[in-house]
């Protein structure tokens, strides 16, 4: 069995806010990758429920938390119609990433 790792190296500030976030992995693929932002979900089988880790850099503008959380919202809806293939669920967390794209007007209109 082969194992890999992901590391993410978070530069504190004096009051402890990240500053810089850079990613590597060991099979390469990710080298000195600088991140303004970071979403870690993992879930823990023992307690049932799901751990979350968020951090984001100083310099991320709102509108680019607000692209990443459409983005990532979008990725979910897919990975959950894939996984359980229901796609009404599937489609409802779309409806609402529409409704969040048209909100904060992250989408260039047409």
């Amino acid at each position: 069995m082969r194992k890999n790792r992901l590391e993410f190296d978070v530069i504190l500030d004096q009051d402890k806010n990240p500053v810089k976030i850079v990613m590597n992995s060991s099979d390469q693929q990710a080298v000195d990758v600088s991140l303004k932002s970071l979403f870690i979900s993992a879930f823990d089988q023992k307690k049932n429920s799901t751990l979350t880790l968020d951090l984001w850099t100083k310099d991320m503008m709102v509108n680019e938390m607000y692209v990443m959380f459409h983005q990532t919202l979008l990725s979910m809806s897919d990975t959950l119609e894939r996984s359980t293939g229901h796609d009404k669920l599937s489609g409802a967390l779309k409806d609402y990433c529409a409704f969040f794209a048209e909100q904060t007007e992250i989408l260039k209109k047409k």
